[in-house]
């Protein structure tokens, strides 16, 4: 029995880059950054200087009091995916809702609800909490949004592995349709955590960046010798994917097919990356896709910019390409949107599918100086025009040591 195929046929896009597929890919192409001094209500005492904020009215994507029931991650899901849905070309009334399914990823769920209860509680010692406190902050909120606001019915999963989360999300979802338990998925992820009492939190972690004293928006430099931490951002990224064949007969714009998944877990620690983790995820995604390393056109790597972390991803990267390393080209958008977390993984793959659909190559940005512990043939500053690859590859390392990486290829 033949593999069934699995098709890209809708992106969807919230993200400090633009709230379109069409600004994140233009934005992505100039190299520029959406990162930015946090306004002191956010930052509000945490230390936290810079991050990556989406610009965000409600008001122009719901109507009335509908606001008031969604946390803000459930609203950049919604609209990612009404974005993908519509790109896709799909008229839900007239297919099966029941072979329609969702998979979707989040790292903190309704951030902003929960914060607002625990000041209401802790800060005013106030017990009357909105009714819809717990709806509105669980972690599997935003993905049950997508499927209660367009009724599909079908597999339906929330994965929570932090930074790969959503990636997780995508590679499960094409294992659904693989195995023929769904049609079509809507899969991706979203993140807004951006509160005080979050941002507190990661800085007692000590990875965040500080500001650039020159320019707050180049504080996030990947692979580069300055490096001094990651900088947090939010949004939401949404992927249709659809068995291939339905997909051609109903005349579908077929963006790049789902090949290849690689999922591992470094099982060493809960913060400390793993070589080897990572490069089994990495030959996992190649060995299913079929793809070999020289074939790979563009990596969008983790790269979150922390001293450790680019240092051991550049050197599985170099494993897992062996001699095709020193020619293929390796980017991390991070450098521009921040770290969405729970949503990077599909917001980085629809930054992947840039390069097998335009043949633009995203820029790893403010890499001035780079590291010699992560050789690699970088994209530096300035996005690169190729000729469309085969195939790309895009590289999701969480905490707790869950490894994801997609393989996407270019339709035939």
């Amino acid at each position: 029995m033949s593999v069934r195929r699995v098709a890209i046929t809708g992106i969807g896009v919230v993200s400090p880059l633009g709230n379109t597929v069409a600004a994140f890919f233009r934005a992505l192409g100039e190299g520029r950054s959406g990162v930015r001094l946090l306004p002191p209500e956010i930052a509000s005492g945490s230390g936290v200087q810079v991050g990556a904020l989406v610009e965000w009215d409600p008001a122009a994507h719901f109507k009335g009091p509908e606001t008031l029931t969604l946390d803000r991650v459930s609203q950049f899901a919604l609209v990612a995916a009404a974005q993908a849905i519509a790109a896709s070309g799909l008229d839900l009334s007239k297919e099966n809702h029941e072979r329609i399914g969702v998979h979707w990823g989040t790292g903190m769920g309704g951030a902003h609800t929960l914060e607002a209860a625990y000041a209401q509680v802790f800060g005013k010692n106030d017990f009357r909490l909105r009714p819809l406190t717990v709806v509105m902050g669980m972690n599997n909120a935003a993905g049950s949004n997508v499927a209660v606001r367009w009724g599909l019915k079908g597999p339906f999963a929330n994965f929570s592995t932090a930074c790969s989360s959503s990636a997780m999300a995508l590679g499960e979802a094409m294992r659904t349709i693989q195995a023929a338990r769904a049609d079509i998925m809507v899969a991706g992820g979203a993140e807004a955590l951006l509160t005080p009492g979050t941002l507190a939190a990661w800085q007692a972690l000590r990875t965040l960046a500080p500001a650039d004293p020159s320019d707050p928006a180049a504080s996030c430099k990947p692979f580069d010798k300055r490096r001094a931490g990651l900088v947090l951002g939010e949004g939401a990224a949404a992927l249709v994917l659809e068995e291939e064949s339905r997909a051609r007969a109903r005349g579908a714009t077929i963006l790049g097919l789902l090949t290849g998944y690689g999922n591992s877990c470094d099982a060493v620690h809960m913060s400390k990356p793993d070589r080897d983790g990572q490069l089994r995820a990495m030959r996992a995604a190649l060995a299913e896709s079929g793809v070999a390393p020289s074939e790979i056109g563009y990596v969008n790597a983790h790269g979150t910019a922390t001293l450790v972390g680019d240092t051991v991803e550049c050197e599985a990267i170099r494993a897992a390409l062996g001699e095709a390393a020193e020619r293929v080209p390796v980017s991390s958008t991070k450098s521009m949107h921040g770290h969405l977390l729970g949503s990077a993984g599909a917001l980085e793959m629809a930054a992947a599918l840039l390069a097998l659909i335009e043949g633009v190559l995203p820029p790893t940005a403010h890499l001035a100086d780079p590291d010699p512990g992560c050789a690699l043939r970088h994209v530096a500053n300035r996005a690169e025009r190729i000729e469309r690859p085969r195939a790309v590859m895009s590289n999701s390392f969480a905490f707790g040591g869950s490894n994801v990486v997609l393989v996407a290829e270019r339709k035939v």
